[in-house]
């Protein structure tokens, strides 16, 4: 049957344009990456058909031998490399090739920084890695089959990567994907065999597909003008050039630290090493080898709704899943490797997953090794655990509200900013905090709020500074989930310093707390008059024993909603449920006094309500009117003014 060509020219996108402009001037600093690159894309290819050839065996009938070829034209000047693997259909190319990731793209640009060392990092976390071709070759065109379709629905895509790329339905009577490079003048050293094999052996060696290229002959130069003659008679003969063993079915002794290395970059399509890893097997009633990788750098996508996470699931050496989500947890969703088990069945689904009693068995041995493995690094190599909080703290912070067994673990990862130190890096853990913990002191403070300044500068902090008492400063979004489901820590309770009424405790200084009592009672028409000026905005108006030097502050109920978690609620478009707070003044500060001996009622009700709209402002909050705020703060300025005070 022929098939009626159908050729398209289209543009890249913008971002696309961009991204390629980068590869194309070089922006690795490994020029060998693209061939790894290539052939990790040839390799998931096949995994994805033996995967969907499980349930259709049809798939796989008319090649059933998976394998990846590479071969050189040095007439031409090109490098194929082709694979009969699940191919791509026209949409698929158009997807996949044509628009890169499109969520991603522009996230890369803005996270360029104009440093060729640093931006070259980026590029595989962003998914790019075909396009890495571009740093060899001044064209590049690919002719691919999706298996299943029949031959009229082949595709070829090509472009110079500068703009544009063309595309084109044309008859291709094998499955698979073939790429051909059009190397650049400057690159014609990767035509040479003994190069590819040498970075096959480097970067690919372990993959599970056998790599394949052309016998090649060592006589003289008349012998080999024979071959040349004798190999255009007949078809030529393929040889296997990697090892193709399961690296993490091997003892771990017998791997060394740069297989590791590359086989992380092989499944992650991460340019960086790996920041760390386990490797173990295990052996009895559940079977099953794991090899996992903690990465040195969050991916792009680390907080996108839709994004995909999880490690390898294969069985019995035979690759079942890309992202087994039930093998590892969402708040360890940057954790990249493998899982193999002996145990499962080859046709096992997803739904399969989701109720085996061998799938949770794993999973909670995956999660204790990752926590040991986070464990031993922050007790060993302090500055090394720094660095990956810095990049997967917020992530870890998930963790204690939807783990619950391993809350306290988790608990004992974490690291905060807190009034022990003077910079804002979240450093210090809650078993550092308690042995720093004041004599008589039950419990462990802390504050919530939008930034590191508005937690470091909050009011709510005066008493605890003058009694020296530390408290966590809390700013990242994701701090009201942890602890609403972090309540307390080794026995000691977390309490927020700006809910309920303030009991310190056996910290609290008796002699200071009945001077307070005494003068709550004795300027009680003072806090009414407060309460009746500000009517429904406040619940209450009471004297303070959290302030030092400021004249008032806003406290919420110990079980209503934090007024930052409100904050955060409305800023995503979601209603968070209304709650009076209380206003606490500080007696001892003059503005107070001076408000107490304030006769005339409406300037007593407007000082009032600056005293409130300041305490709001003190906590990060937005005022309702900030128009009638200002107005009231004029007139106050222009009165004392006028009167020369």
């Amino acid at each position: 049957m022929t098939v009626e060509a159908h050729k398209e020219t289209l543009e890249f996108k913008a971002e696309v344009s961009q991204i390629l402009d980068l590869v194309i001037r070089s922006l690795y600093s490994n020029k060998e990456i693209f061939l790894r690159e290539l052939v990790s894309n040839a390799s998931d290819a096949g995994e994805k058909l033996r995967f969907e050839a499980l349930t259709d065996d049809g798939l796989l009938a008319e090649d059933p031998d998976l394998r990846i070829r590479i071969e050189v034209d040095k007439e031409a000047g090109t490098l194929t490399v082709s694979d009969n693997g699940i191919g791509m259909s026209r949409l698929e190319v158009m997807d996949t090739i044509g628009s890169i990731a499109s969520s991603g793209t522009r996230r890369f640009l803005e996270a360029m920084t104009g440093d060729q060392t640093k931006d070259s990092a980026l590029i595989g976390q962003f998914g790019v890695g075909f396009y890495s071709a571009y740093i060899v070759a001044d064209k590049v065109s690919l002719i691919t089959r999706r298996a299943g379709l029949a031959p009229e629905h082949g595709v070829r895509w090509s472009s110079d990567g500068r703009g544009q790329y063309d595309i084109e339905t044309l008859e291709v009577p094998e499955r698979g994907t073939r790429v051909t490079l059009h190397l650049k003048e400057d690159e014609k050293e990767f035509l040479e065999p003994w190069r590819l094999r040498t970075i096959i052996s480097k970067f690919s060696d372990h993959i599970a597909l056998p790599v394949e290229m052309k016998k090649e002959s060592y006589g003289g130069e008349e012998e080999d003008e024979a071959a040349k003659d004798q190999e255009a008679e007949k078809a030529p003969e393929w040889e296997r050039v990697n090892q193709g063993t399961a690296l993490w079915m091997r003892n771990k002794a017998d791997v060394s630290d740069d297989e590791y290395k590359e086989f992380y970059k092989h499944i992650s399509h991460d340019f960086e090493e790996p920041l760390a890893w386990v490797h173990n097997r295990v052996e009895g009633t559940n079977e099953y080898s794991a090899l996992l990788f903690v990465p040195k750098r969050a991916p792009w996508d680390l907080w996108d709704r839709d994004q995909k996470h999880g490690v390898k699931l294969y069985v019995r050496r035979v690759f079942i899943m890309d992202e087994a989500e039930k093998l590892m947890p969402h708040y360890l969703r940057f954790v990249k490797g493998v899982v193999d088990s002996d145990d499962l069945p080859l046709n096992v689904s997803r739904e399969i997953l989701q109720h085996n009693r061998k799938i949770d068995t794993i999973r909670g041995a995956n999660i204790k090794r990752v926590l040991s493995l986070l464990e031993t690094m922050a007790k060993d190599e302090a500055e090394k655990y720094q660095a990956f909080w810095k990049e997967f703290g917020k992530v870890i912070k998930e963790g204690p509200g939807e783990d619950f067994p391993n809350r306290e673990r988790i608990a004992g990862l974490l690291r905060f900013a807190t009034t022990h130190q003077e910079g804002d890096d979240q450093t210090e853990s809650l078993d550092a905090y308690l042995e720093r913990m004041k004599e008589g002191q039950d419990k462990i403070y802390y504050i919530t709020a939008d930034t590191p300044a508005a937690a470091r500068h909050s009011p709510h902090l005066e008493v605890f500074r003058k009694k020296g008492v530390e408290v966590l400063l809390l700013s990242d979004r994701v701090d009201e989930w942890l602890v609403s489901s972090l309540t307390e820590y080794k026995g000691k309770h977390l309490q927020s310093v700006t809910k309920g009424d303030l009991d310190l405790g056996d910290l609290a200084d008796k002699e200071e707390k009945a001077q307070r009592e005494k003068a709550a009672e004795e300027h009680g028409d003072l806090l009414k008059r407060l309460k009746d000026a500000l009517g429904d905005r406040v619940d209450a108006v009471r004297a303070s024993t959290r302030l030092v030097d400021s004249p008032a502050c806003i406290v919420v109920g110990e079980y209503d909603m934090s007024a930052n978690l409100a904050r955060v609620l409305k800023s995503v478009g979601q209603n968070a449920p209304a709650a009076k707070p209380t206003l606490e003044v500080n007696l001892d500060h003059l503005l107070v006094k001076r408000l107490e001996s304030e006769s005339d009622t409406g300037r007593f009700g407007d000082l009032a309500l600056i005293l409130f709209d300041q305490a709001q402002l003190a906590e990060g909050g937005q005022l309702d009117d900030p128009a009638a705020f200002v107005g009231r703060l004029n007139k106050l300025m222009t009165g004392l003014m006028l009167s020369g005070r």
